[in-house]
């Protein structure tokens, strides 16, 4: 069983831009967002995906990679101002994510407070947290019927994860941000044991080449010595969370190294990064085997101290000793990160370092550019004169590694992604794999078309027995959350826990016929009807196994069989068969006037006047008709081939051109040393096998009737009792020519041989 769904991928922020990752995921009537972040250079309405383009009350999930502000921070107003809750969507984060996402939410609800455009209230985002289902890593969840993730380690921050979706067994990989470098207190970034169809994954830094780790560390510790070595002050704009935390590491381990740096204090300068800490210590069991040795001082190292709480300090710093600070925001957009710039950037000898991504309209990127000066918060133009060096890494290593189908680049600027997606698909091309790299704008709907097998299991009583190559199985097809078995109907409530259940339809019919002239029409057209009396002792005859045409009274007949497809059908040529009795020429014929001749009681076309030796008759017509005359030879005949075993029972011999078939006649096999003969034979045998056997032989009914559960018996004899139980009609087989019960003489079967050979 072939299909062909689509897969359909919408992305309502981050496509072409970096910022607000929202990433919408169709397939067969299911809706998954991955993602709901908002855009960190914009505010209010602006900054948040293009939500109004989703029906949200349709998701069924929605799946939060971690808890940066541009991955997670729209969640509150999508949950608490959309109908989202109309439906019967869920979210889910993991557990570090959640604890994590609550501190950062409440620390931009209250930078975001004091503006007129504020997204939510501190309530809307109690709310919100209140709906967050936390999960584990490598954790199967299943959301609804045929519907399922796994979150997987992404590196990157405290709790990151990429999700392998699987919906209706199309499987997807949505990464998030990721780092698949192991630094100081995470682990890298998994690859998924199982390959997906479709990768959505970030391209932030395009196609810019890897630098290592320890070469990356060297540059960033030389730069910040150099700075205090020329009595400047170094500030490093970071995120609360995340990057801090490593960037800490980094300079307690160079700080141990290095004693003329013991009087040189760092600086932390957020509130929330307090708070957080004791979320670290929590989950450090989800850091790497570096971090975990370290215990209980892992995360708060000794050189390391959080700035004084009094007012002005800022400028108590500024015009200290050389120091350190690690600042919130990263972007510099506002908070101490903006504030020390402010007062830090007139000065050359103080350094800023840039150590992560910048988003396009935040300052941290109009920095990177080096301007003269800059615009600060109160308007006023201030020189720059700090020096600003930067960071970045890779990802095209880990999308060869993840091998999909389809990749769908997300979360990177135009040219940066377009460059990526270049070096990508030449370096496919240049290996000869067919994999389609896509890079949508937002709002752009991108359509993926899978054709896939679908497989059915077959268990229970189908199971038994070994099946091979060629085999046909016929049993009842079970499809439940997208999966398919195939099992036998007495099967049904012992595996799928359902029963099933038998319609008995009946028809009476009026009709002023005997009995045996009814019975004598059936023959004629099935070649044969099962007689006997019914449980309720009602005359009974059996059609093709299947209908029962019961004498109910004097002129009354009752049709009664099981309903199913085919008994159906049978049922109504039984009708029409019956109702067209008393109009027939041959019941006039035979009931029309009295005459002292007997008729025969079966009809002509009924089996048991056919006698094997006609049946044989017949089938050489059918031959000699295709291939001209054909021999019969029998197991005393004078045989060319002595040797020849199958010569020992009855057979015909087809000769066309050098080449001959044999027809065993017992077993209605055909043997030939010409393959193209052979098959051509065996056509011909089975179309002539077909034609002059009656309906009934040929036909065998879908369910069972004969046996226990029949009812028919045959008629009591005048021996029986009244208490004494009438036989019961055996299940009727159906003979192939096979001359198991030919009773024919030898002078019948010589009769025939003179009139083919």
């Amino acid at each position: 069983m072939a299909d062909s769904p689509t897969l359909s991928v919408t992305l309502l922020g981050a496509g072409q831009e970096v910022g607000r990752s929202c990433c919408v995921l169709q397939y067969r009537g299911r809706t998954i967002v991955c993602d709901a972040g908002v855009h960190p250079a914009h505010s209010g309405i602006a900054s948040l995906p293009f939500i109004d383009e989703l029906d949200w009350s349709t998701v069924d999930a929605i799946l939060i990679t971690h808890f940066h502000l541009d991955h997670a921070a729209a969640l509150t107003y999508i949950t608490e101002k959309t109908n989202f809750r109309d439906g019967k969507g869920k979210v889910y984060m993991t557990h570090p994510t959640k604890a994590m996402h609550k501190f950062m939410m409440q620390d931009y609800v209250r930078m975001g407070s004091s503006s007129s455009d504020a997204l939510f209230t501190p309530l809307d985002m109690t709310m919100s947290l209140a709906a967050i289902i936390p999960i584990s890593v490598h954790q199967l969840i299943t959301i609804c019927p045929g519907v399922s993730f796994t979150p997987y380690h992404a590196g990157h921050v405290l709790g990151a994860c990429m999700f392998l979706i699987d919906i209706a067994g199309l499987k997807i990989l949505y990464t998030g941000d990721y780092s698949r470098e192991e630094d100081r207190h995470l682990v890298k970034a998994e690859l998924p044991p199982i390959r997906p169809d479709v990768l959505i994954v970030e391209s932030t830094y395009g196609v810019q080449s890897l630098e290592g780790r320890e070469e990356k560390e060297l540059r960033f510790t030389s730069l910040v010595h150099s700075i205090i070595r020329r009595g400047g002050h170094v500030l490093l704009p970071t995120f609360a969370l995340g990057r801090a935390q490593e960037l800490l590491l980094i300079l307690e381990e160079y700080w141990k190294k290095h004693p003329d740096l013991h009087n040189v204090p760092i600086y932390y300068a957020s509130g929330l990064a307090r708070k957080c800490m004791a979320v670290y210590q929590t989950y450090i069991h989800t850091m790497n085997s570096n971090i975990r040795s370290r215990l209980p001082s892992a995360t708060t190292p000794s050189h390391i101290s959080n700035v004084p709480q009094a007012r002005g300090w800022e400028k108590k710093i500024a015009e200290g000793p050389p120091c350190v600070v690690l600042a919130s925001p990263g972007f510099m957009q506002v908070g101490p990160s903006r504030e020390l710039f402010e007062l830090w950037a007139p000065d050359s000898r103080n350094g800023l370092i840039i150590t992560g991504y910048s988003v396009e309209g935040t300052l941290a990127r109009d920095i990177m550019t080096e301007p003269e000066d800059f615009v600060s918060l109160k308007g006023v133009t201030i020189p720059r004169k700090i020096s600003c060096p930067v960071d970045y890494s890779q990802n095209s290593e880990f999308i060869e590694l993840v091998k999909a189908q389809h990749v769908v680049l997300v979360h990177g600027e135009q040219t940066a992604m377009g460059r990526l997606r270049a070096a990508m698909t030449s370096r496919y091309k240049e290996r000869d794999e067919d994999v389609k790299i896509h890079t949508p704008r937002n709002l752009e709907t991108l359509n993926l078309s899978f054709r896939g097998e679908r497989v059915a299991k077959a268990i229970g009583t189908l199971a038994d027995k070994p099946v091979q190559t060629g085999d046909l199985l016929s049993g009842l097809l079970v499809a439940k959350d997208y999966s398919y078995t195939l099992l036998d109907p007495r099967d049904l409530r012992d595996f799928a826990g359902l029963s099933t259940c038998t319609v008995t339809q009946r028809q009476k019919i009026i009709l002023g016929v005997k009995w045996e002239l009814v019975r004598w029409h059936l023959e004629g057209m099935y070649g044969s009807v099962e007689e006997g009396l019914d449980k309720d002792g009602f005359p009974t005859m059996r059609v093709m196994g299947a209908i029962d045409v019961k004498q109910t009274g004097e002129h009354e007949l009752t049709l009664e069989w099981d309903s199913s497809a085919s008994n159906d059908m049978i049922a109504d040529s039984t009708l029409a068969l019956i109702t067209g009795i008393d109009k027939s020429p041959a019941s006039v014929k035979l009931t029309s006037h009295q005459h002292t001749h007997s008729h025969s009681d079966a009809h002509p076309h009924a089996d048991s006047n056919t006698s094997d030796v006609m049946r044989i008759q017949r089938l050489a017509m059918f031959f000699e008709a295709h291939f001209g005359e054909v021999e019969l030879h029998m197991p005393d005949a004078d045989v060319p081939d002595a040797e020849d075993h199958s010569t020992d029972e009855p057979s015909f011999l087809v000769r066309l051109d050098e080449a001959d078939a044999r027809i065993n006649l017992l077993s209605l096999t055909v043997t030939s040393s010409n393959e193209v003969l052979k098959k051509r034979v065996e056509a011909v045998l089975d179309m002539a096998v077909t034609t002059v056997s009656s309906l009934t032989e040929s036909f065998v009914s879908g369910v069972p009737l004969s046996g226990d559960d029949s009812g028919l018996m045959k008629k009591a004899a005048s021996s029986e009792g009244p208490n004494e139980k009438p036989n019961e009609i055996p299940s009727r087989e159906v003979q192939p020519l096979d001359g198991s019960h030919q009773e024919e003489s030898d002078s019948d079967i010589e009769a025939l041989l003179e009139v083919h050979t």
